[in-house]
Formats: C-alpha cells, sequence, structure tokens
C-alpha cells in the first residue's frame, strides 16, 4: 500500500507540475513607465501675447497666458494661466483664470477661478466669478451652468447658471439664489 501511495503521489506532482507550467514559466509584460501621451502639442509657448482681429481689421481679443499649448490636428489651443480682453467698442471685458481652452470656431472655455471684470467705468455689473464660463466671442456671449457670483458697486447677486450678451449688456441668471444691495 505504501507503494501504491508513493507511485499516487508522484503521479499528482507530475500532473499538477504540467497543468501549472505555463503559469510558472510566463513572463509579466514589461509596464512602461510614462504614461501614455494621448497627443503632443504641435507648438508651446511661454509668456504668450497675443493679439487677435476680426475680418474688418478690428481688434477682437487679446491673450496673455503663461503658457500655451496648440494642438493643430484637434483644432484647439490650451492655455495655463490665461487673461482673455474681449474689445467690443466702448464695452470691454477682462476675463482670467486658471486654465482655457480655445477652439477652431472661437468658443473659449475658461475653467478655475474665473473671474470676468467690465472695463467699462460706471457700469451697474463689475465682476463675474464662477467655476467656468464659456464665452463664444465672435457672438459675445458667456454662459455657465455653474454657481456663479455677480458683483457690481452696489449690489451682489448669487445664482446658478449664466447667460449674458456682451452685445447688448444684458446678463441673466438662470437660478436666482441671492440678491444684497449696499446703500450708497
Amino acid at each position: 500500500m505504501s507503494g501504491n501511495r508513493v507511485v499516487l503521489f508522484l503521479v499528482f506532482i507530475t500532473v499538477m507540475a504540467w497543468l501549472w507550467y505555463p503559469y510558472l514559466t510566463q513572463t509579466t509584460p514589461k509596464t512602461n513607465t510614462q504614461s501614455d501621451v494621448i497627443a503632443k502639442p504641435d507648438y508651446i509657448a511661454t509668456a504668450l501675447e497675443q493679439t487677435s482681429y476680426n475680418e474688418t481689421g478690428v481688434r477682437s481679443y487679446t491673450v496673455t497666458a503663461d503658457k500655451m499649448e496648440l494642438y493643430q490636428e484637434l483644432g484647439f489651443s490650451h492655455f495655463t494661466m490665461p487673461v482673455f480682453t474681449l474689445y467690443n467698442g466702448p464695452q470691454n471685458w477682462l476675463i482670467s483664470s486658471q486654465e482655457a481652452t480655445l477652439y477652431e470656431n472661437n468658443t473659449l472655455m475658461l475653467e478655475g477661478d474665473v473671474e470676468a471684470k467690465n472695463l467699462t467705468t460706471g457700469a451697474m455689473i463689475t465682476l463675474i466669478k464662477a467655476d467656468n464660463i464659456r464665452v463664444e466671442i465672435d457672438e459675445r456671449l458667456m454662459q455657465s451652468e455653474r454657481p456663479v457670483e455677480i458683483t457690481g458697486p452696489s449690489l451682489k447677486i448669487n445664482g446658478k447658471g449664466l447667460y449674458a450678451d456682451l452685445n447688448t449688456d444684458i446678463i441673466e441668471l438662470i437660478n436666482h439664489t441671492r440678491t444684497i444691495y449696499y446703500d450708497q
């Protein structure tokens, strides 16, 4: 009986070794230590200062940024710490954020501590703050679906969602939360 057990044990070990051999000898694939890059920018500019003009030669906007990356094939430019100045005759706006993306159709997406300052003297609305704002540069429209704070010399308005037509200087809150009026 002892001999049968030894033979059975050897057969068991042989079968187990035969079954486990592919797993034990399998080499682990080498992992890439660098993160996969989806796309590389066509060029990078640091300390950017740029002025853009419309079709008639009138200054449309200026931008300054710590860094700009152009992705020509993907159709957008990415900015770090940008400051855009939108020119619209006497009503000009200075818009800053932590990051921004400008698409080929002149749609600007600003994200992170966005501040839009009205450069018009004596305006009722002087500052708009939000987490993100979308600007249609050609149409001079600002939109946001996030919480927004609008400040003026005598008021402060909080709400969620913004639609601003910079051509007509009409600013609408989609969902008004609170307004504070200050005495003058």
